[in-house]
């Protein structure tokens, strides 16, 4: 009985943390022109990273929706000539800022690491991520799930850039990675080959659901194009993260802008194009803090505005929400173990 009381006042306590009024929840807001948003709540601060004039820059703002406004204040820069500098990614771990991003040039892309104490100054040069295999590698992100530190990314298989995979690893710390590198997606699917050369699984982000299962949403389709859209990894109840078979993949686009990708079920963007590469706002950018079950929660991701040409430079951050959503079946064919599995899936609005 006190383990119930304790885990509905948690649910509760949750709920009120990080539901949005509906009057903030109707319609997307543009703001940022921007791609690839990482925002966390840390207390009642937002904080958001993007790669800017070369190096990276922190925002601060009382909401998500502020951050437009806050001003970005620059804490590391390329001094060293790492190259094109990717998809910074926030979170805090053991009480320290962690700011993980993809430099390089071509096939020379990897992940590397700044620390501090403080979220918007104080960081350590970059530490480059000595990731499995050393392949090409972007997006990357960390999380704890069982009590294991893992990292997840996007990368090539080989050397040559034929399609863009998620993988795992298991990390010893937040920088150190141990043991192999698991793949647990590929984009092999039809529906995420409508656009390719390369066709692409990137920009992976972890979240559990209300059943404590693990989550890696993830964008497909050419991130040039406005078939660019959001898919769900589901592990199934009690599986291995490291085991590609224990995933299960949606059927579908949860988040797009055709209808003819979507999973049945999920409706096409209506105010934007191509929506992907998003942000769960979870606090400290942890999944232990991930929402429970009920209204929606605050999402960041990039798009492009409904009717205007879709390229890199017309993308913006928009402040969205979204909501768990039950007894979603994902199922698959021709491939070892069930066929399908139930679960929590994720819908998403603007």
């Amino acid at each position: 009985m006190r383990k119930s009381r304790i885990a509905t006042a948690l649910a509760l306590a949750l709920t009120a943390t990080f539901a949005l009024s509906p009057a903030r929840t109707a319609d997307a807001a543009q703001s940022i022109r921007a791609a690839d948003p990482s925002v966390i709540r840390v207390g009642g601060t937002y904080l958001s990273v993007q790669s800017l004039n070369g190096g990276i820059a922190v925002r601060q703002a009382s909401s998500p929706q502020g951050l437009a406004a806050a001003p970005a204040r620059q804490v590391w820069s390329d001094s060293r000539g790492r190259g094109e500098v990717w998809a910074p990614e926030i979170v805090v771990d053991g009480g320290r800022y962690y700011i993980y991003f993809s430099a390089g040039t071509g096939a020379a892309h990897r992940m590397y690491a700044i620390s501090s104490a403080a979220p918007d100054t104080g960081y350590t040069a970059e530490t480059r991520l000595a990731l499995p295999d050393d392949k090409w590698a972007i997006d990357g992100a960390l999380f704890t799930f069982n009590g294991q530190r893992w990292f997840v990314w996007s990368g090539w298989a080989g050397d040559t850039n034929v399609e863009q995979n998620i993988y795992l690893a298991r990390m010893s710390s937040p920088t150190t990675a141990t043991g192999g590198r698991y793949v647990i997606s590929q984009p092999r699917e039809p529906w995420e080959r409508v656009v390719g050369n390369p066709f692409i699984n990137e920009s992976p982000e972890p979240i559990r659901d209300p059943n404590g299962q693990l989550h890696i949403v993830y964008s497909a389709n050419g991130s040039w194009s406005n078939q660019y859209c959001l898919a769900d990894l589901r592990l199934r109840a009690g599986g291995d993260p490291a085991h590609v078979w224990d995933w299960y993949k949606s059927n579908g686009c949860l988040f797009g802008s055709h209808r003819a990708t979507m999973m049945a079920g999920w409706d096409p963007t209506v105010s934007v194009d191509g929506p992907g590469h998003h942000s769960f706002v979870l606090l400290n950018g942890d999944i232990a803090t991930s929402p429970p079950a009920g209204p929606r929660f605050p999402l960041m991701f990039h798009a492009v505005p409904k009717g205007t040409p879709y390229s890199w430079s017309n993308r913006f951050w928009y402040t969205g929400t979204f909501a768990w959503w039950g007894n979603t079946v994902y199922s698959r064919a021709n491939v070892p173990g069930a066929t399908s599995d139930t679960g929590w899936g994720l819908k998403f609005f603007e």
